[in-house]
Formats: C-alpha cells, sequence, structure tokens
C-alpha cells in the first residue's frame, strides 16, 4: 500500500506553552489527525515557506491551521497562500482549512472575510450541522460542540460553495467545496488547556478584554467540545472512507516518545514519519 503524506500550512508562530507541551502546533495537529504509516510535513508559510510547486503532487491532503493574522489582509504571505491554495483547488487536492485557514480558503474560493459584527467568540460553541452532507458512517448528529477563538468570520460565499455548518454566532461555521475543500472556523485540534492557554496570553497583549475570558471560561466549564466526533469527519475529509481507530499519540517533543520520530528534509521542511 503506497504511504500517504500529508501537509500542514502552518499559519501561527509557536508559543512556549504549545512547544512544550505539544512540540508546537504542529505537534498538536500531527496528534489529532495523523494515522500509523504515515508521512506528515510542516511549511511554516507565515515566515514565507511553502512547498515548490512541483512538489504538491507529492501530498493527498493538505491542512491550514489558524493565526493571528487577518485572512482578509495582504500581508505578502497571505497573499502567496491564497494563490496556492487556488492552485491546489485546480489540482482537486484535498484542503482542509481551520479558523484562520477557514477564512483564508474561502477568500481563495471567492468569498469574502472580514471582521464579525458580534465581536470576539471564545469558548465552546454548539453549532448545528447538516449532518447529510457527510459519510453515514459516521453517524454524525445534527449538533455538535467545537472549541471557538476568533473574532473574523467568513461573510460570503460564491454560489459553487455550501455552507454545512452554522451557529447563533456565526453564519458560516463550515463550507465544503466539491469534495475536495472544507472549512471549518471553529477549532476541533484543541482541548482545553489550550484556550485558556490562548485566554491568559491574549488578555495579557491586550487582545481581549476580561468579559471575553469570563464567558469563555463558563462556556469550558459547562460544555465539552465533541473532539472525537470532530476527528472522526475531519480524518474521513482527507482521507476518505470509515475512519480508522483512533491511536492516541505522545508529543512529539516528549523525551519518551517512540511513536513519532523526527527526520530532516529537503527545503526547510519538518517531517514526522508515524510509526506505531
Amino acid at each position: 500500500m503506497e504511504q500517504k503524506r500529508f501537509a500542514v500550512l502552518l499559519c501561527a508562530q509557536d508559543s512556549e506553552y504549545v512547544k512544550a507541551k505539544y512540540g508546537g502546533y504542529f505537534g498538536v495537529f500531527v496528534g489529532f489527525l495523523s494515522d500509523e504509516g504515515e508521512i506528515w510535513d510542516v511549511y511554516r508559510v507565515s515566515n514565507g515557506e511553502f512547498p515548490e510547486e512541483e512538489d504538491l503532487d507529492l501530498y493527498d491532503g493538505f491542512v491550514i491551521t489558524g493565526s493571528s493574522s487577518d485572512a482578509h489582509g495582504n500581508d505578502l504571505w497571505v497573499c502567496e497562500l491564497v494563490n496556492l491554495l487556488k492552485k491546489l483547488d485546480s489540482m482537486k487536492k484535498k484542503v482542509l482549512g481551520i479558523c484562520f485557514g477557514h477564512q483564508v480558503l474561502g477568500r481563495a474560493l471567492g468569498g469574502k472575510t472580514g471582521r464579525s459584527m458580534t465581536g470576539w467568540d471564545i469558548g465552546v460553541r454548539t453549532i448545528n450541522l447538516d449532518s447529510s452532507k457527510f459519510h453515514t458512517s459516521l453517524k454524525l448528529p445534527s449538533k455538535l460542540s467545537i472549541i471557538e477563538f476568533h473574532q473574523d468570520e467568513v461573510m460570503m460565499l460564491p454560489p459553487t460553495v455550501e455552507v454545512v455548518a452554522r451557529s447563533s454566532k456565526t453564519k458560516v461555521e463550515m463550507f465544503k467545496s466539491g469534495e475536495h475543500m472544507m472549512g471549518i472556523q471553529g477549532h476541533p485540534e484543541y482541548t482545553k488547556d489550550i484556550v485558556v492557554h490562548l485566554m491568559d496570553r491574549s488578555l495579557k497583549r491586550k487582545c481581549i478584554q476580561d468579559d471575553h475570558v469570563r464567558v469563555g471560561m463558563e462556556s469550558i466549564e459547562r460544555c465539552n467540545p465533541d473532539r472525537e466526533a470532530w476527528k472522526s469527519l475531519c480524518k474521513n475529509f482527507l482521507k476518505g472512507g470509515t475512519p480508522p481507530p483512533t491511536t492516541h499519540h505522545q508529543s512529539p517533543m516528549s523525551k519518551d516518545s517512540a511513536l513519532l520520530t523526527m527526520r530532516p528534509v529537503v527545503n526547510r521542511v519538518s517531517s514526522l514519519n508515524v510509526a506505531i
């Protein structure tokens, strides 16, 4: 069987907390989405590291992460990312966008993104899902809870893109374009400790206010995100078919981890060969 290969397009700078506990956001995504025998690479696109065009065919799918940058902005790397996503769309490559990744993917597909008229959404939120749009083997309910941390959103999408989830706060919580592109506004990969860390960090930087933290903490204490359901949904989209049984990974930075072996590859890309 041919070895599957995926790339994470990393749009965020790792905090010391996430680096120490998870090996960075790349480690968070690999732990959430990877299965035995796969290769996962990371391109730090916010630092200007992009895959070469001739390497795009190496990959079975791509994941775009969250970011503190604006998906509607014109930073050089954001514009380059939009062009890359247009190329991947033309190639019918599987692309999963998360938070900022959801927004910038919507932009690349011809949509409009910007600041939410209702302000920040932080904490655990229940969204309304059109479960008929997903593989029947997933047996998804019509409502799923997810961790949110955003003040921007997708405001408009072209007719070729279908909205498949909404909430009382955000009109476009999820969208699909064909069977190869999907955006999720929330953070299915986040754990509660990550969002608590982000709230503390953002408050200290005066990006958010005390009320945002209070509302976010209340929602976290009241409700758990449906992380396993989101994991199955995301894996099914990226890899197709019935999702394999969940495998628990240690952090790639863990000194006693024998699950994920790091090896250097060309073009300043870090790679993880998942062997369990």
